[in-house]
């Protein structure tokens, strides 16, 4: 399974657009933290997860869904919330913490939710395992259309959540899907150090369902193997697990020092980027021209100057709101 042009054009759009969004989210966390780091500070508190790097694996998949299909994603979701389609000026709002914000800046980066497009993501690690494997549950019961899927990081297969979500995905056939970012690194804990399989898509063999796992942060590999997967989940045929190695260009967390990776493994993964590889691999076999490809980053640019603007300028929510919205 191939994507076309239009798909590629997409992909690609939507990666430039998760990197240049981050690009200024960065910046703009440091304002305020200097010369005495405190993430309190500034117009964004709080922590800050970047996703740059992961970014393949959000359009990959997301590229095969639909609006009534459900994403969870994790504490680090930018990049699959840019493709599902989530509000990017409200998106932008909330992490300013805005009460133009998806949720009136209450939740901030780690709980976007947008419900016009299905999508929440959450701090908790496999916290999202739980409710997409709801929503598969709700969307058979029912017999209304559309998938869930989870997007989780490789340090969550071995939360219970995880394995209890996916026993129950198989056991009931659900039109669900497990993606696994494998970045190689649970905070500061090598996967190797945490982890007894070298690759978590054996794991499926437990539940009896496929497990595929994706070499080289590849967005043609990617698209094509979850293509299969959300094919197969809607035709009724039930959960697949899916691994994609993937990497992880900044730390943790913004202000994580990283001094636990090797000497040299931040060097050789920025010669992987995916983006300029993605680029150089379009216009060598002829799919974009390199103005078209310059164009789509500029358009990507325009769109995340006019969110960051939208934030910025965005009301403060009232004190007396921070009641409302809550359970009693």
């Amino acid at each position: 399974m191939q994507p076309s042009k239009a798909t590629l054009g997409w992909m690609y759009h939507n990666m430039v657009t998760s990197r240049k969004f981050e690009t200024i989210i960065e910046k703009i966390y440091m304002e305020g933290k200097s010369p005495v780091f405190n993430m309190a500070n500034g117009p964004i508190p709080g922590e800050m997860h970047l996703s740059n790097g992961q970014e393949p694996v959000a359009v990959g998949v997301c590229a095969h869904l639909k609006p009534e299909d459900i994403v969870t994603a994790t504490h680090r979701p930018h990049h699959q919330a840019i493709a599902k389609g989530v509000d990017l000026n409200r998106m932008a709002a909330e992490i300013f913490g805005k009460a133009t914000g998806l949720s009136g800046g209450r939740g901030g980066h780690m709980h976007l939710f947008d419900p016009a497009v299905n999508f929440a993501c959450a701090g908790i690690i496999a916290q999202g395992m739980g409710p997409a494997v709801g929503a598969a549950l709700s969307r058979k019961m029912q017999g209304k259309p559309g998938v869930a899927v989870a997007f989780i990081g490789e340090g969550a297969a071995n939360q219970g959540a995880f394995h209890e979500a996916m026993n129950l995905a198989a056991v009931w056939k659900l039109p669900f899907i497990c993606v696994i970012e494998d970045n190689a690194w649970g905070i500061s804990v090598a996967k190797s150090a945490a982890t007894p399989v070298k690759r978590n898509d054996v794991r499926a063999a437990a539940y009896g369902i496929p497990g595929h796992y994706v070499e080289g942060n590849d967005p043609w590999k990617i698209y094509d193997v979850a293509g299969q997967a959300i094919a197969r989940a809607r035709a009724g045929e039930g959960p697949t697990l899916i691994e994609v190695e993937t990497y992880r260009l900044a730390g943790h967390f913004m202000g994580d020092a990283e001094g636990y990776r090797p000497k040299g493994e931040k060097d050789a993964l920025f010669a992987k980027d995916p983006i300029p590889l993605m680029r150089k691999r379009l216009e060598a076999d002829g799919t974009f021209t390199a103005a078209e490809l310059t164009k789509m980053e500029a358009e990507a640019e325009v769109k995340v100057a006019a969110a960051i603007k939208f934030a910025r300028e965005g009301a403060a929510p009232k004190p007396e709101d921070a009641l409302t919205a809550v359970f009693a």
